[in-house]
């Protein structure tokens, strides 16, 4: 995820649709009826495989990017790693036969500085001075920023299980923040700001994409790309020391590159185009949960009580979204497929 987060749009690529219908790649695109019934049988495993892949990879990039943070400032790592990322997406585009010119430049730029030079920019500096588990849960209340700002920008009224979801998600953000005691809560803010550009840049897809006909990846790939320009001034503005390059750096950097972006984007496709949109969404709810439990594991992290109970309310609310979204056999509004992610 948390590349999720930082390298998907957050879109639906249609009202009501999903982003698989802007094309999906000719690896996935053999008809089942045609299939053996070994290959048939495979088909029915792989997609349950490639969601269970994808989510260990974004959730566990919240421990990647904590432990690269250790030899590299925050946004040096953030330029790093997107701009690399986004040559990659670019590269392997041909590949996959999606179309590699950019469409609706100056909308895209935009919408690359809200997903990308926003989100990835403030959820890296908020991960420098606090814990994996609790950033990548503070990132995940985008899904219900993305509720009130559809319900205000694009007229989209919050019904039934969506005040729920709120409601809940609400409650756990005043236990993690703890608004009564602001000392030492700026890098909750951080995140939570994070939270809120990821959550502009998805409403802003969507209006992106009523007016102008893009690919999916091809638009992922190139906001990332702008997005990851102004990062680029600003680690240069911001620049104190080198990055230590040790032999972990170097990985959690290839982390975050290969798989964080490239792997996990093929993954994403494949997924959207093998499951219904609601199911998708699942990997979307396990991103925060194997972030914080990996943080538990391998970091230590142990949150106290309110943060604990804050971080379940907020789990408990993407349940019900994901939920809400399966009831009704399509994708969440919500937790739609974005630019993570991590």
């Amino acid at each position: 995820m948390a590349d999720s987060a930082e390298t998907s749009t957050g879109i639906e690529t249609h009202e009501g649709g999903d982003p698989a219908s802007a094309g999906p790649s000719a690896a996935v695109a053999v008809s089942l009826d045609a299939a053996p019934p070994r290959a048939g049988a495979r088909r029915r495993w792989l997609p349950v495989a490639a969601l269970l892949l994808l989510a260990l990879i974004w959730g566990y990039s919240w421990v990647v990017m904590k432990m690269a943070l250790d030899y590299v400032e925050p946004f040096t790592f953030s330029a790093l790693r997107t701009f690399p990322a986004a040559l990659l997406l670019l590269a392997i585009m041909p590949l996959l036969k999606r179309p590699v010119r950019p469409k609706a430049f100056w909308p895209t730029a935009l919408l690359g500085l809200l997903q990308t030079t926003g989100f990835v920019g403030l959820m890296t500096w908020a991960l420098e001075g606090q814990g994996a588990g609790k950033t990548s849960i503070l990132t995940y209340t985008m899904p219900f920023w993305v509720l009130l700002m559809a319900w205000v920008v694009l007229g989209e009224r919050l019904r039934g299980f969506q005040w729920l979801a709120v409601g809940l998600a609400l409650c756990g953000l005043i236990l993690i923040l703890q608004p009564w005691s602001l000392e030492g809560k700026f890098r909750d803010f951080l995140a939570v700001g994070g939270a809120v550009s990821w959550a502009a840049s998805a409403v802003y897809a969507k209006v992106l994409r009523k007016h102008h006909e893009v690919d999916l990846l091809a638009l992922t790939a190139w906001q990332l790309l702008l997005g990851s320009l102004p990062l680029i001034v600003i680690a240069a503005a911001t620049w104190t020391r080198p990055p230590e390059w040790t032999g972990t750096f170097i990985w959690t950097l290839i982390y975050s590159i290969v798989l964080g972006s490239g792997l996990a984007w093929i993954l994403w496709l494949y997924i959207l185009d093998s499951f219904s949109a609601g199911e998708a969404g699942l990997a979307s709810l396990l991103n925060p949960v194997i972030g914080m439990s990996a943080a538990w594991i391998q970091l230590g992290e142990r949150p106290g009580l309110l943060e604990g109970l804050g971080m379940i309310a907020i789990v408990g609310a993407l349940v019900t979204d994901v939920v809400r979204g399966l009831v009704r056999g399509r994708r969440p509004r919500s937790l739609s497929r974005r630019s993570g992610a991590g």
